[in-house]
């Protein structure tokens, strides 16, 4: 049994749709972030990083999205979540979930916790201010360059679409107009009907 650590709204829900997706068994654990349990004593001793998603294996903990994401599509090569087979386009999933991760996140990251990169408060409302056109510029290069559609990858699902349909969410609270983006927003729309993304959502609401 796989236990999934997660806190709703975070970025967890990538991987916990693609666990969803795969049929490995597990269950959640959710962290209230609100309460510090990411910091308790407990949760540190699993993930010393003291973030989600922590996934706990039967061989160890695995930690951070795109690690998780291709533990998952390797775990449970039947469920067909990466073309692993393929060299290239395993790359080129790795790489369109590293960009979310290292680019799309962060800059997102930008408009809620200013102080891991500033002090000054004046620096807070610079990061808030510039977040509408940082996130815009970012789905404009997935929108015109990265999304093959209907998939991320063309006509083949992997772990790259949870992880779009993740931050293509967090558009509207970062004063983004998903409409703006039409394959984006058909991406997102279709993501909404699968029903490990239904399932996902449910325990998240449940736990």
């Amino acid at each position: 049994m796989n236990t999934f650590y997660f806190s709703p709204g975070s970025c967890a829900l990538a991987s916990h749709i693609a666990l969803a997706e795969s049929g490995l068994p597990y269950q959640v654990k959710k962290l209230n972030f609100a309460e510090g349990e990411q910091r308790s004593e407990a949760y540190l001793a699993i993930n010393p990083k003291g973030r989600v998603p922590a996934l706990v294996t039967d061989k160890g903990v695995v930690t951070e999205t795109v690690a998780i994401l291709g533990y998952i599509a390797q775990a449970a090569p039947e469920a067909r979540l990466a073309p692993l087979a393929d060299p290239f386009l395993f790359a080129k999933m790795q790489a369109f979930n590293a960009y979310m991760a290292s680019t799309v996140h962060v800059a997102h990251a930008h408009g809620r916790r200013g102080y891991r990169w500033a002090d000054q408060e004046t620096s807070f409302e610079d990061m808030k201010n510039k977040l509408p056109q940082v996130m815009s510029e970012c789905f404009r290069i997935i929108e015109d360059g990265m999304l093959e559609g209907p998939y991320v990858l063309g006509e083949h699902y992997s772990t790259a679409d949870p992880y779009l349909f993740l931050m293509s969410g967090w558009l509207k609270s970062d004063r983004v107009e998903i409409a703006d983006f039409p394959r984006v927003h058909a991406h997102y729309r279709m993501m909404l009907e699968r029903p490990a993304v239904q399932k996902a959502l449910a325990e998240e609401k449940a736990a």
